[in-house]
Protein backbone atom coordinates (compact mmCIF):
# COMPACT_ATOMS: atom_id res chain seq x y z
CA UNK A 1 0.00 0.00 0.00
CA UNK A 2 2.74 2.60 0.71
CA UNK A 3 4.19 2.25 -2.67
CA UNK A 4 1.04 3.30 -4.60
CA UNK A 5 0.68 7.14 -3.14
CA UNK A 6 5.35 7.02 -3.83
CA UNK A 7 3.84 5.91 -7.00
CA UNK A 8 1.63 8.90 -7.49
CA UNK A 9 3.90 11.62 -6.02
CA UNK A 10 6.48 10.20 -8.94
CA UNK A 11 4.59 10.21 -11.59
CA UNK A 12 2.79 13.85 -10.69
CA UNK A 13 6.60 15.15 -10.49
CA UNK A 14 7.87 13.87 -13.79
CA UNK A 15 4.55 15.25 -15.64
CA UNK A 16 4.94 18.56 -13.87
CA UNK A 17 8.33 19.16 -15.25
CA UNK A 18 7.49 17.38 -18.31
CA UNK A 19 4.04 20.22 -18.99
CA UNK A 20 6.58 23.08 -17.85
CA UNK A 21 9.46 22.31 -20.42
CA UNK A 22 7.48 20.93 -23.31
CA UNK A 23 4.03 22.42 -22.51
CA UNK A 24 1.03 19.97 -21.45
CA UNK A 25 -0.16 20.14 -25.62
CA UNK A 26 3.41 18.62 -26.16
CA UNK A 27 3.33 16.19 -23.57
CA UNK A 28 1.86 12.82 -24.60
CA UNK A 29 1.52 10.38 -22.11
CA UNK A 30 4.00 7.86 -23.57
CA UNK A 31 6.47 10.61 -23.21
CA UNK A 32 5.41 10.40 -19.13
CA UNK A 33 5.58 6.49 -19.17
CA UNK A 34 9.38 6.52 -20.57
CA UNK A 35 10.20 9.61 -18.11
CA UNK A 36 9.17 7.09 -15.24
CA UNK A 37 9.76 4.08 -16.37
CA UNK A 38 6.34 2.00 -16.73
CA UNK A 39 4.38 0.97 -19.63
CA UNK A 40 1.49 3.08 -20.71
CA UNK A 41 -1.20 0.76 -19.35
CA UNK A 42 0.42 0.92 -15.88
CA UNK A 43 0.19 4.52 -15.76
CA UNK A 44 -3.54 4.63 -16.82
CA UNK A 45 -3.93 2.80 -14.02
CA UNK A 46 -3.02 5.53 -11.55
CA UNK A 47 -4.49 7.82 -14.39
CA UNK A 48 -6.82 7.28 -16.34
CA UNK A 49 -6.39 11.02 -18.86
CA UNK A 50 -3.94 13.31 -19.26
CA UNK A 51 -6.31 16.05 -17.69
CA UNK A 52 -6.82 14.30 -15.00
CA UNK A 53 -3.15 14.48 -14.25
CA UNK A 54 -2.89 18.42 -14.64
CA UNK A 55 -6.15 18.96 -12.55
CA UNK A 56 -4.14 17.32 -9.86
CA UNK A 57 -0.39 18.93 -10.49
CA UNK A 58 -2.40 21.90 -9.98
CA UNK A 59 -4.92 20.74 -6.94
CA UNK A 60 -1.38 19.35 -5.00
CA UNK A 61 -0.18 22.94 -5.71
CA UNK A 62 -3.03 25.08 -4.58
CA UNK A 63 -4.05 23.05 -0.78
CA UNK A 64 -0.14 23.19 0.15
CA UNK A 65 0.22 27.08 -0.31
CA UNK A 66 -3.46 28.64 0.14
CA UNK A 67 -3.40 27.86 3.95
CA UNK A 68 0.14 29.25 4.61
CA UNK A 69 -1.45 32.55 2.90
CA UNK A 70 -4.79 32.28 4.91
CA UNK A 71 -2.96 32.47 7.80
CA UNK A 72 -1.08 35.36 7.37
CA UNK A 73 -3.63 36.93 6.35
CA UNK A 74 -5.55 35.92 9.37
CA UNK A 75 -2.44 36.65 11.51
CA UNK A 76 -2.52 39.99 14.34
CA UNK A 77 -0.01 41.53 12.57
CA UNK A 78 0.17 45.14 10.89
CA UNK A 79 -0.76 45.36 7.17
CA UNK A 80 2.18 46.19 5.77
CA UNK A 81 3.67 43.05 7.75
CA UNK A 82 1.19 40.25 6.84
CA UNK A 83 1.36 41.42 2.86
CA UNK A 84 4.76 41.12 2.72
CA UNK A 85 4.86 37.78 4.23
CA UNK A 86 2.33 36.79 1.82
CA UNK A 87 3.63 38.21 -0.92
CA UNK A 88 7.43 36.78 0.21
CA UNK A 89 5.86 33.15 0.86
CA UNK A 90 3.87 33.28 -2.32
CA UNK A 91 6.87 33.87 -4.22
CA UNK A 92 9.85 31.86 -2.33
CA UNK A 93 7.41 28.65 -3.25
CA UNK A 94 6.82 29.77 -6.85
CA UNK A 95 10.57 29.08 -6.96
CA UNK A 96 10.80 26.17 -4.67
CA UNK A 97 7.80 23.66 -6.91
CA UNK A 98 8.99 25.59 -10.09
CA UNK A 99 7.54 22.78 -12.54
CA UNK A 100 4.18 22.15 -10.36
CA UNK A 101 3.65 26.49 -10.42
CA UNK A 102 4.57 26.72 -13.78
CA UNK A 103 1.81 24.32 -14.67
CA UNK A 104 -0.77 26.34 -12.23
CA UNK A 105 0.19 29.38 -13.88
CA UNK A 106 0.52 28.33 -17.38
CA UNK A 107 -0.86 25.19 -17.98
CA UNK A 108 -4.16 25.14 -16.24
CA UNK A 109 -5.92 27.35 -19.25
CA UNK A 110 -6.16 23.93 -20.95
CA UNK A 111 -7.96 22.44 -18.39
CA UNK A 112 -11.54 20.77 -20.29
CA UNK A 113 -14.35 22.30 -18.58
CA UNK A 114 -15.06 19.36 -15.79
CA UNK A 115 -11.79 20.39 -14.28
CA UNK A 116 -11.91 24.17 -14.94
CA UNK A 117 -14.53 25.61 -12.63
CA UNK A 118 -12.59 23.58 -9.92
CA UNK A 119 -9.30 25.40 -10.72
CA UNK A 120 -11.24 28.85 -11.27
CA UNK A 121 -12.44 28.47 -7.61
CA UNK A 122 -9.20 27.24 -5.86
CA UNK A 123 -7.47 30.30 -7.97
CA UNK A 124 -10.18 32.95 -6.66
CA UNK A 125 -10.11 32.02 -3.51
CA UNK A 126 -6.42 32.30 -3.17
CA UNK A 127 -6.71 35.74 -4.89
CA UNK A 128 -9.02 36.45 -2.36
CA UNK A 129 -7.09 36.15 0.56
CA UNK A 130 -4.31 38.84 -1.11
CA UNK A 131 -6.98 41.19 -1.71
CA UNK A 132 -8.38 40.69 2.34
CA UNK A 133 -4.92 41.99 3.16
CA UNK A 134 -4.62 44.57 0.44
CA UNK A 135 -8.14 46.06 1.10
CA UNK A 136 -7.31 46.27 4.63
CA UNK A 137 -4.22 48.51 4.06
CA UNK A 138 -6.99 51.08 2.29
CA UNK A 139 -9.40 50.79 4.99
CA UNK A 140 -6.38 51.71 7.53
CA UNK A 141 -4.89 54.32 4.99
CA UNK A 142 -1.69 52.75 4.50
CA UNK A 143 -2.33 51.88 1.47
CA UNK A 144 -3.47 53.56 -2.29
CA UNK A 145 -6.82 53.97 -2.50
CA UNK A 146 -6.95 51.94 -5.97
CA UNK A 147 -8.63 48.66 -7.74
CA UNK A 148 -7.21 46.02 -5.36
CA UNK A 149 -8.33 43.12 -7.63
CA UNK A 150 -5.82 44.57 -10.29
CA UNK A 151 -3.32 45.94 -7.97
CA UNK A 152 -2.86 41.98 -6.41
CA UNK A 153 -3.01 40.74 -10.17
CA UNK A 154 -0.13 42.97 -10.96
CA UNK A 155 1.74 42.07 -7.87
CA UNK A 156 1.20 37.86 -8.08
CA UNK A 157 1.95 38.43 -12.24
CA UNK A 158 5.35 40.21 -10.68
CA UNK A 159 6.22 37.08 -8.65
CA UNK A 160 4.90 34.84 -10.85
CA UNK A 161 7.26 36.19 -13.37
CA UNK A 162 10.13 33.78 -11.55
CA UNK A 163 8.52 30.46 -12.84
CA UNK A 164 10.02 31.44 -16.06
CA UNK A 165 13.34 32.98 -15.53
CA UNK A 166 14.73 31.59 -12.17
CA UNK A 167 17.81 29.53 -12.36
CA UNK A 168 19.81 27.64 -9.48
CA UNK A 169 22.57 29.09 -10.44
CA UNK A 170 21.57 32.73 -10.45
CA UNK A 171 22.62 35.35 -8.57
CA UNK A 172 20.04 35.81 -5.62
CA UNK A 173 18.40 32.48 -3.49
CA UNK A 174 14.97 31.98 -3.09
CA UNK A 175 14.14 34.14 -0.65
CA UNK A 176 16.33 36.86 -1.66
CA UNK A 177 14.41 37.07 -4.36
CA UNK A 178 11.11 36.80 -2.47
CA UNK A 179 12.00 39.11 -0.19
CA UNK A 180 13.36 41.60 -2.81
CA UNK A 181 9.73 40.78 -4.54
CA UNK A 182 8.27 41.87 -1.20
CA UNK A 183 9.63 45.36 -0.67
CA UNK A 184 8.68 46.12 -4.05
CA UNK A 185 5.06 45.19 -3.89
CA UNK A 186 4.91 46.72 0.06
CA UNK A 187 6.44 49.89 -1.25
CA UNK A 188 4.20 50.16 -4.62
CA UNK A 189 0.71 49.68 -2.87
CA UNK A 190 1.75 51.91 0.36
CA UNK A 191 0.05 55.31 0.70
CA UNK A 192 2.18 58.57 0.64
CA UNK A 193 2.89 61.62 -1.95
CA UNK A 194 5.99 59.54 -3.39
CA UNK A 195 4.10 56.34 -3.40
CA UNK A 196 2.56 56.45 -7.44
CA UNK A 197 -0.21 53.84 -7.40
CA UNK A 198 0.47 50.29 -9.25
CA UNK A 199 -2.23 51.30 -12.01
CA UNK A 200 -0.40 54.10 -12.71
CA UNK A 201 3.00 52.11 -13.18
CA UNK A 202 5.33 55.10 -11.69
CA UNK A 203 3.94 57.26 -14.67
CA UNK A 204 4.04 60.85 -14.10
Amino acid sequence: MTGVPKTRERILTAAAALFHEKGFNGTSMADLASQVGMTKSSLYHHFPKKQALLSEIIEVTVNRVTPLVQQIAEADQPVRQRFHRAVAIHTAEAIRDQDAVACFIEEGRYLSSDFMAAHVLERDGYERLFRQIFEEGIVSGEFVDQDSELAVRAILGMCNSVVRWYRADGRHTPDEIASLFADMAVRAASAGASSPTLLEGGAP
